[in-house]
């Protein structure tokens, strides 16, 4: 691979490229919103929250030095993260506080991307971060589900205009900011109806003696602010 093709590529996902028009962000808006309120698309799609939010439990561990065996994501759009290391202190806490908030840090993440104009670094990155956790999963459906997502990143990336990569990389963080803000609110009327007994709150309440509707509410104003602030950037405001 010549010089001249390198810094081709470089300048392709590093450098920035045109926002596009204030309608185009607002239909992908009304389009990721439509994935995540109905409940029959949300049944599908919260598929892709699921990874977010697992894929939050498994860096984290990575990132607070826990050995990470393995994610499992299922057809129920239920997932499982196992790590090793000491089942106490601040790692496992991070660790355990990590899954609800990813989707929506995420999301804050990507808008921030998208505001400077780093459409091709968005997509790229996804795509690495989907690769690097194909690793780690260990049933079929998780491997298809992952695999599925990175095709879909993969191909936009490359075979579509600058038009239709801008419209799915800002569906892709809108989705992100609002889905992640449904997920608390399912698990706060679950533990109303007395279910979802060893819940993530359910274990950072175990481990810090803090009441896990303290930590649902944690989640709540995260998830809430990083939709407020991400769509403030979105928009241009």
């Amino acid at each position: 691979m010549d010089t001249d093709h390198l810094t081709d590529i470089w300048s392709r996902v590093f450098g920035t490229q045109p926002a596009p028009s204030l309608w185009l962000v607002i239909i992908t808006a009304v389009l990721a919103l439509g994935a995540v309120v109905p409940h029959t698309a949300w049944r599908l799609s919260r598929n892709a929250v699921t990874i977010a939010h697992e894929g939050g439990h498994g860096l984290i561990a990575l990132l607070t030095g826990r050995r990470l065996d393995g994610i499992r994501l299922h057809s129920d759009t239920s997932g499982l993260t196992v790590s090793r290391g000491k089942p106490t202190g601040l790692g496992m806490v991070l660790t355990a506080a990590a899954g609800y908030i990813a989707p929506s840090l995420l999301g804050l993440a990507g808008a921030a991307l998208l505001a400077a104009g780093h459409i091709t670094a968005l997509l790229w990155g996804a795509t690495a971060l989907l690769l690097a956790m194909l690793i780690m999963i260990r049933n079929a459906y998780g491997v298809l589900t992952v695999v599925l997502a990175g095709a879909a990143f993969v191909l936009v990336s490359w075979l579509t205009t600058a038009q239709v990569q801008a419209a799915f990389a800002y569906a892709v963080v809108w989705f992100l900011l609002l889905g992640g803000v449904r997920p608390p609110f399912e698990l706060m009327g679950k533990r109303r109806r007395g279910g979802a007994v060893d819940s993530d709150p359910d274990q950072l309440a175990r481990l810090t003696h803090v009441p896990a509707a303290v930590w649902l509410g944690l989640f709540h104003v995260v998830t809430l602010c990083s939709l407020m602030g991400g769509g403030r950037w979105l928009l241009g405001l």
